[in-house]
């Protein structure tokens, strides 16, 4: 069975060729912010809707009004008007469900930072030689550091800092499939414990933003004390931009080795359904009628831990598990948490006082101790193994 999978690579442009990937950026910027004017001013003046494909169908008029937007191929405009119309259409989703709209919003080109190729024009890629053809800025030497599988579809370009990377988005790429382990595993996500699995294992949580926490405040009050506009203010955000790619790095390479691990080792993993936005929702405030003072709701407990929570990574640890098992053959069911806390994995009460701190488990029916996290994994593997229609598993 073959998959769509998405590579990405360390590009190592030349200093002419890093020149011409930025103006690229400025270009396609301007593109963006025009047809985005141009969608607001037809609404605001005329109650017109403009589409993707009326504003792709105008990019032909500038080849002599501005042939410099179409000098690195009309394919890239496309992407850019593609990523406009995008935004437009989870603007309408959002109004539709009720959340907060979020109108799309102008683009400042220091916050530009990537551009499309959505079909094979425009750009080849050659991996004998490790190049990387675009139009408009030539021959890019590419860092293929794992071989390419697939059929290569669309490109995107983003800068990083000093950095450029390209991600080739491929279609047609082969399963890996695993040997079978005959193992099955239920993993429970926490905050002190990253990951406590069904067989008793509890690796800790890498925890890459509270580690970089003081790095972060020095390099921020730097930036505060800068002025505006100045050298020296643009080289103090860029080293706090560096301090938060690293962090980012960090917790993305801990989420791909544990992932990679699990996958490796059991052929049934089972995790909460859990809802990352909701857990994450800042607490509502709490107002007295009569003298309309405002009450105190925990509002900074659980601002600590929702940034313990985003930390973690488990929304990007659950799809990288996703996406390895599905290639992998591996099978990834998510069950309902409710509870998985409460119940006790050797008898089945279920009692709010059985989990009588973070870290310990004491049934109050049969006496069963455990490690919380352990006890809550043990559940989840059931609930789990129940959906398949086998045997629940018990301590």
């Amino acid at each position: 069975m073959s998959r769509c999978r998405t590579y990405r690579y360390l590009l190592e442009p030349t200093g002419r060729q890093r020149a011409a990937l930025g103006n690229l950026l400025v270009t396609e910027c301007e593109l963006y912010n025009a047809a985005l004017e141009e969608r607001r001013g037809a609404w605001q003046w005329e109650r017109r809707s403009i589409t993707y494909f009326a504003q792709t169908a105008e990019l032909t008029e500038l080849r002599s009004d501005r042939p410099e937007v179409l000098a690195y191929g009309v394919t890239v405009c496309r992407g850019t008007l593609k990523r406009l119309d995008r935004a437009f259409s989870a603007f309408y989703r959002r109004c539709q469900q009720g959340q907060k709209p979020g109108f799309p919003r102008f683009k400042s080109v220091r916050r530009f930072d990537s551009v499309q190729w959505e079909d094979t024009q425009s750009w080849s890629l050659d991996a004998e030689q490790r190049r990387l053809c675009l139009q408009g800025i030539g021959h890019v030497k590419v860092r293929l550091h794992r071989p390419l599988r697939g059929t290569p579809k669309a490109i995107t370009v983003r800068r990083e800092g000093r950095r450029w990377f390209v991600s080739i988005r491929c279609v047609g790429v082969p399963a890996n499939p695993l040997p079978e382990t005959g193992r099955e595993v239920g993993i429970d996500l926490g905050v002190q414990w990253a990951v406590a699995t069904s067989d008793g294992q509890l690796i800790a949580a890498g925890r890459p933003a509270r580690r970089s926490a003081d790095r972060l405040a020095v390099a921020q009050r730097e930036l505060t004390s800068k002025r505006r506009g100045s050298g020296h203010r643009a080289r103090a955000a860029a080293r706090v931009g560096a301090i938060h790619r690293k962090v980012a790095n960090q917790r993305k390479d801990f989420a791909h080795q544990l992932s990679r691990s699990l996958v490796n080792s059991y052929d049934l993993i089972v995790h909460e359904d859990l809802k990352i936005t909701n857990l994450v929702r800042r607490p509502k405030s709490r107002k007295d009628e009569e003298s309309g003072i405002y009450l105190p709701n925990g509002a900074k407990a659980k601002g600590g831990l929702n940034r313990s929570i985003h930390d973690a990574g488990w929304g990007r640890f659950l799809s990288f598990c996703t996406y390895k098992a599905e290639d992998a053959g591996r099978q990834l069911i998510a069950v309902d948490p409710h509870y998985t806390s409460q119940r006790c994995s050797s008898c089945g009460h279920l009692e709010a006082a059985n989990r009588c701190s973070q870290a310990e488990f004491r049934c109050l029916a049969c006496g069963h101790r455990a490690q919380a996290d352990v006890n809550a994994a043990l559940n989840i593997l059931g609930a789990g193994r129940a959906r398949r229609g086998l045997v629940p598993v018990k301590a």
